[in-house]
């Protein structure tokens, strides 16, 4: 059985969450044994496509004319696309029908959590759809204290400096606006959210909250290696205000990490993220503060932490892998 893994504009998504989606599935199927390939050319039984654009339904189209078998993995819905980009909004129901059209030519369908597999069978498709989660390389993750040091020495942090990150694109959705304002709520501590998006697919919102930031907030922009894992774990607390995801692997990185996490009260983290069990979860800025103030002064419960982890590992990437090979089987 060999797969072949299709991204369409591998280089332009590379940093975005679907991109390392990509790393997690390769290195699912190597710990699992399935054979994969990423060259359209070569010989392969099941299509496991990644993406929705202009050349993936020519791809599906040529898989199923060579009476090939698709996967179809729903990393995008109408929801997260909303709150995105310039425009996003308007043009939200003209891809909401496109995903829906790309979905159904598959011959069963995988989405990352049971959330965004409620929202597809709410759109109304009739395929098989597989909850499996992008997964979490615990390894990458586990606390290092070299890879914290780069982080600190990187950003010019003394020991005693209180430092809260975050990481995503620069959307509304992301939550970056309410980002910018807790971190003015909180200006004796330093807060730094990794990644950045091209200023002209910005809304006049998200740029004005750019432009504006507060002067305790940092914006590196993309940054990977050591400097970036050791955030994760050297930080006092991570901070995710998103308004919407179909997963969150930010989320996972920080679970895998033994870090603090104050996250936004939203569907897709029930079942595996719960307030007071394995996280903070909040509604408003006030309780962001609030929370954050809280993990700051050390009032953070250690088993919060620890049943974090276990959620972590509950997604590690070898588990990841049987489960991808479990659906492909079926096939």
């Amino acid at each position: 059985m060999k797969v072949l893994l299709y991204f369409e504009g591998e280089n332009l998504i590379s940093k975005s969450g679907i991109g390392r989606a990509l790393k997690h599935q390769k290195r699912a199927l190597e710990l699992v044994g399935v054979d994969y390939t990423t060259d359209v050319m070569d010989d392969y039984d099941i299509l496991h496509i990644n993406t929705v654009g202009i050349t993936s339904p020519l791809v599906v189209a040529q898989a199923h004319a060579l009476g090939k078998k698709v996967v179809y993995h729903a990393h995008s819905t109408e929801e997260d696309f909303r709150n995105s980009f310039i425009l996003s909004n308007q043009i939200a129901p003209l891809v909401k029908q496109h995903l829906i059209n790309m979905y159904q030519m598959a011959d069963v369908i995988i989405t990352p959590t049971p959330y965004s597999k409620s929202l597809l069978e709410n759109y109304g498709i009739i395929k098989p759809i597989y909850a499996v989660s992008n997964g979490i390389d615990l390894s990458r993750y586990s606390k290092d204290a070299e890879k914290e040091k780069t982080f600190r020495s990187y950003f010019h942090l003394a020991p005693e400096d209180k430092v809260v990150v975050s990481a995503g694109l620069y959307l509304k959705r992301k939550g970056i606006i309410d980002f910018m304002e807790v971190a003015r709520m909180m200006p004796e501590v330093t807060f730094i959210w990794f990644g950045s998006t091209p200023r002209i697919a910005l809304s006049q919102e998200v740029k004005r909250a750019i432009d504006h930031h507060p002067v305790n907030v940092r914006l590196p922009g993309y940054l990977k290696g050591p400097g970036f894992e050791g955030a994760f774990s050297g930080a006092d607390a991570f901070f995710f205000p998103s308004l919407e995801e179909t997963e969150g692997i930010v989320v996972l990185e920080a679970l895998a990490s033994k870090q603090k996490i104050v996250v936004r009260d939203i569907g897709v983290y029930q079942g595996w993220l719960n307030h007071g069990q394995n996280c903070l979860m909040g509604s408003t800025n006030h309780e962001f503060v609030n929370h954050l103030k809280a993990t700051l002064d050390g009032k953070y419960p250690n088993e919060l932490i620890e049943q974090a982890y276990q959620t972590a590992s509950d997604r590690s990437l070898d588990k990841v892998g049987q489960q991808l090979k479990a659906i492909y089987e079926s096939l």
